[in-house]
């Protein structure tokens, strides 16, 4: 069986940008590498979750391991949770948050992600502060800063169990039964946590919301007066003074091992919580990286060194790359384009001149569409190119989403490219 080399680039796909000649920031980028793969493989479109979904990376990541996320996911608040080591029993209620800035009013939002500037070591200073000044009615809870303005938020009842069904107090994600969904356009406003249609009985879910609408105030109260923000307003930086709480979950997911499944040995390369937690609740392996310093010439080289150290161990990788996803959010068309020519000049340059081709499958795809338009998730099918081993070249002149479209995979949906991976490393 050959090596499986398997890239996700987040939120890499994207619309036409104006101001790029009416080119993606992926077509229009410098990308010689990625382009070279193409030439000599496959090339589809995939759908992560389903058609027509605008999914977060969490569902998206699932199924583009093979799972079913409508069988196994239970919120993104779990999953971060665990990776972090917090303890989720069933009946806990974890969220992923946010530290946001919010105006004196504490309803109105002036940025969901504090100017994408709060550092981890201010938000453990913030955590700390929140950890042991605020206290619940009848319920304990633990909160962590995880990077940047991202963190973990699991409250416990004292005398019985939570639900989960409630709603987001985040009002950038919408729920749709156990999924979490990024909204195109929403109203810069703190939404009060209800319990969601069908649930507006459940004793569990209306003492989570209450918990969570009561978290909600009184951590606001003592960021607030944090000495850290009031440092960063002298500063003339926005406050982190909000916690945005959403994708409530009340028990871990429980997936059967990766090896288990498909028979395959897998390590990934993971940046985030929720890549993280997947990854150790599938019994994939995490391949420890250093730690990021921030220039993408270093970091990326890096990291194709250990990729092909450490594919010898494995039958596979699995490689999550953020660098796309964070631009694709601020709008900026141009950092995004530099962000994906860095991936192809530092990883894929330092990669790909030492890596057996012949033995290996390589596959370039994304987790979900970014739109520097729309500066959110949309349901814009993910590029896909699949190359190495025994694949004849199909045509496909370049990686972008319009040659994509044209491949001849065609399209197909996130859950079932593991098993075509497999299935052609085989071959």
């Amino acid at each position: 069986m050959k090596k499986i080399l398997y890239v996700v680039l987040d939120g890499l796909g994207d619309t036409p940008v104006k101001e790029l000649g009416n080119k993606t920031p992926l077509e229009a980028a410098l990308t010689p590498n990625m382009d070279r793969l193409a030439q000599a493989g496959r090339s589809g479109v995939v759908h992560t979750v389903a058609k027509g979904v605008a999914p977060e990376s969490d569902i998206a990541v699932i199924s583009l391991l093979g799972y079913d996320a409508h069988k196994y996911y239970t919120g993104r608040g779990p999953l971060e949770s665990f990776a972090e080591g917090l303890d989720v029993k069933d009946g806990n209620v974890a969220f992923r948050v946010n530290f946001a800035t919010a105006e004196d009013d504490a309803k109105t939002i002036k940025d969901r992600r504090v100017g994408r500037n709060l550092t981890t070591e201010e938000a453990a200073l913030l955590s700390r502060e929140i950890n042991s000044k605020v206290t619940l009615t009848n319920a304990t809870f633990e909160f962590k800063n995880t990077i940047g303005h991202r963190g973990i938020l699991v409250i416990r009842a004292m005398h019985n169990q939570l639900s989960a069904w409630i709603t987001n107090t985040d009002p950038a994600y919408d729920r749709e039964g156990v999924f979490g969904l990024a909204k195109e356009k929403f109203e810069p406003y703190v939404d009060e946590s209800k319990p969601m249609p069908g649930y507006e009985d459940s004793k569990p879910a209306i003492e989570a919301a209450a918990l969570l609408n009561e978290f909600t105030v009184k951590s606001h109260k003592v960021l607030q007066e944090a000495a850290i923000n009031k440092k960063r307003i002298a500063d003339g930086k926005v406050p982190a003074n909000i916690i945005l709480s959403r994708d409530a979950g009340d028990h871990l997911p429980k997936f059967p091992p990766m090896q288990e499944l498909y028979g395959v040995k897998f390590g990934s390369f993971v940046e985030m919580p929720v890549e993280k937690g997947i990854a150790l609740l599938t019994s994939i392996a995490i391949v420890d990286v250093p730690s990021n310093t921030g220039h993408s010439d270093v970091d990326y080289a890096v990291w194709a060194k250990i990729a092909l150290q450490k594919i010898k161990d494995f039958d596979g990788l699995y490689i999550h790359i953020k660098g796309p996803d964070e631009p694709g959010h601020d709008g900026d068309f141009n950092k995004k384009k530099a962000s994906i020519e860095a991936i192809d000049k530092h990883f894929f340059g330092n990669l790909l001149p030492q890596l057996k081709l012949k033995d290996t499958i390589v596959v370039i795809t994304a987790d979900h569409s970014t739109p520097c338009k729309l500066k959110a998730h949309s349901a814009d099918p993910a590029p896909l190119i699949i190359t190495g081993g025994n694949i004849k070249p199909d045509g496909t002149l370049s990686f972008s989403e319009k040659a994509a479209q044209a491949g001849s995979i065609g399209e197909m949906l996130g859950k079932d490219l593991m098993g075509l991976l497999i299935k052609t490393a085989k071959e």
